[in-house]
């Protein structure tokens, strides 16, 4: 299973971005398809945090604007949440020694353990941060 990091839900929603285009695309189609995908909820709440931050993005996006944007994305038959499990603070805490990470490297721990304690072979992301989590095969489709 592949899971999409929050960077693909902004660019895909900010038409001005220069990675707007390819987001989309897989965006549409992850979700649209009948392979299961994954979102972890720290990436659902980052994404509304993001693209309705006035120092951000200007204008931002209106907030009812990215709800309904989420509801659609959200609505994909195919789409698994992730969330904590029992055993999240022990592969996360690992997740966190084995990287050495610190600062804000710890929002992307969190990322890798979720996926990683849900089986998710591969992440789609821009943030090459990533790749310093093992066990998480990493995607950049914007190189």
């Amino acid at each position: 299973m592949r899971a999409l990091d929050t960077n693909v839900l902004v660019y895909s929603e900010i038409v001005g971005s220069r990675h707007h285009a390819a987001a989309l695309e897989i965006l549409t189609e992850t979700a649209q398809g009948s392979h299961p995908w994954a979102l972890p909820w720290p990436c659902v709440y980052e994404f509304l945090r993001v693209v309705t931050h006035p120092r951000v993005y200007h204008p931002p996006v209106p907030v009812e604007q990215a709800l309904e944007d989420l509801d659609r994305i959200l609505a994909s038959p195919s789409l698994v949440l992730l969330a904590e499990t029992e055993r999240h603070s022990d592969l996360c805490l690992e997740i966190i020694r084995n990287a050495n990470a610190s600062g804000n490297l710890i929002h992307d721990a969190h990322i890798a353990a979720l996926c990683l304690e849900h089986g998710v072979s591969e992440l789609v992301t821009g943030d090459r941060d990533f790749t310093r989590f093992s066990g998480l095969q990493i995607h950049n489709p914007f190189t």
